[in-house]
């Protein structure tokens, strides 16, 4: 008789580790969060179980809610309005200095050390006779006469090494065809290494 009595304690313990063993895979199972389906059906369930707390929310914390929410909303407005001043005033001051840069009397150039125009200005467009973007990436010291290469080489080497404002009088001019005398001034960016110079025409003052 206990013989008997232990084996069905035995296959009742079998059975029990069996089931447990059974949840584990089904629980396992529902938090595959790669299955839309099982996930949402996890998530409802967890809704169900907390119900209560919804019904627990009274008047006084919904108000309290609603006026958290009112007072955000406006300060979200607050924020969108400074941002918007803030975007019309710089836009403002781009188109401002954009024109200053851009009919400045005098010609400006960005160039990087090899001597190529990264950028400049009508006036310096005109100076080189030819259309402003068809001069971009091209080399400034094609556009110095042969006479002023040396003066303009020095003037250009300096600027990198002294790291400070240098100028110099140079003749512009290529293929035999002078475009006139300019004084120029130089100064290289910390950030970058670009030059920033400024031209000026002389040519008026230079055949007195």
């Amino acid at each position: 008789m206990n013989k008997s009595q232990n084996r069905v304690n035995t296959i009742s313990t079998m059975n029990t580790k069996k089931n447990n063993l059974n949840n584990q895979a089904m629980n396992d199972e529902e938090l595959d969060f790669n299955n839309a389906e099982m996930l949402r059906r996890k998530a409802e369930e967890k809704l169900r179980s907390k119900q209560y707390k919804v019904n627990e929310f009274n008047e006084s914390d919904a108000k309290k809610l609603v006026h958290e929410l009112q007072v955000h909303q406006i300060e979200l407005e607050m924020q969108n309005e400074e941002l918007r001043q803030a975007y019309n005033t710089a836009e403002t001051a781009l188109k401002k200095y954009t024109m200053l840069y851009d009919l400045a009397p005098i010609g400006y150039f960005v160039l990087s050390a090899d001597g190529s125009i990264n950028d400049l200005n009508f006036t310096g467009a005109d100076m080189l006779k030819d259309k402003r973007f068809s001069l971009i990436n091209s080399n400034f010291k094609l556009y110095v006469s042969d006479e002023s290469k040396v003066e303009f080489n020095r003037f250009f080497s300096t600027l990198y090494s002294s790291l400070v404002k240098e100028s110099c009088n140079v003749k512009l001019g290529y293929d035999n065809n002078p475009l006139g005398y300019v004084y120029m001034e130089g100064i290289v960016t910390d950030d970058d290494q670009k030059c920033l110079l400024s031209v000026v025409d002389i040519s008026l003052y230079n055949n007195m």
